[in-house]
């Protein structure tokens, strides 16, 4: 059953939720297209999210389905002067994978990056392989402007990343 857009929320994150975190962060299918690999602790994650809530250049959520909290999307790298940020999305509860409820939340991220954080410019990295995520992005609107040939060092091997952004019409 796909997810509806009324079951889908952001939601400011605490520290409470930083069990969940280090659960999923943990899990190699969760962390398989995430830029973090597999090894965080609780105490890192804490400091993490205690370091993150009121920093300026991240607005980072707990996206939650049904009033459960599933995983994490926000828009870092905000740079208020130029007027784009970075999204990321991340599903923790595997059970509820091909939902929909990534395409929902990322909807609502770009809606608020435009209309609250007022950025010109949403961008974002997948890795190639990631051809589902793609496929939502590009329904979304997002367009590839780039390759990045070995960008990015994971489990010892260096990967090519697509750069993908939205621009505000």
């Amino acid at each position: 059953m796909k997810a509806k857009p009324q079951d889908v929320k952001l939601r400011p994150i605490r520290l409470s939720d930083a069990p969940r975190y280090v659960k999923w962060l943990n899990d190699p299918a969760v962390t398989r297209f995430l830029s973090r690999s597999p090894g965080i602790t609780l105490k890192q994650e804490r400091e993490w999210i205690k370091n993150t809530i009121g920093d300026k250049t991240k607005a980072v959520f707990a996206l939650i389905y049904k009033s459960e909290h599933i995983g994490s999307i926000s828009i870092d790298r905000i740079d208020q002067k130029s007027k784009k940020g970075s999204l990321g999305i991340f599903i923790g509860e595997k059970n509820i994978w091909n939902k929909g409820i990534g395409t929902i939340a990322t909807q609502k991220m770009v809606r608020y990056g435009f209309n609250k954080l007022k950025l010109h410019k949403i961008f974002l990295c997948v890795f190639p392989k990631n051809e589902r995520a793609i496929k939502i992005y590009q329904k979304l609107g997002f367009k590839k402007e780039g390759y990045l040939k070995d960008e990015f060092k994971k489990k010892g091997r260096f990967r090519d990343l697509i750069q993908m952004a939205i621009i505000k019409k």
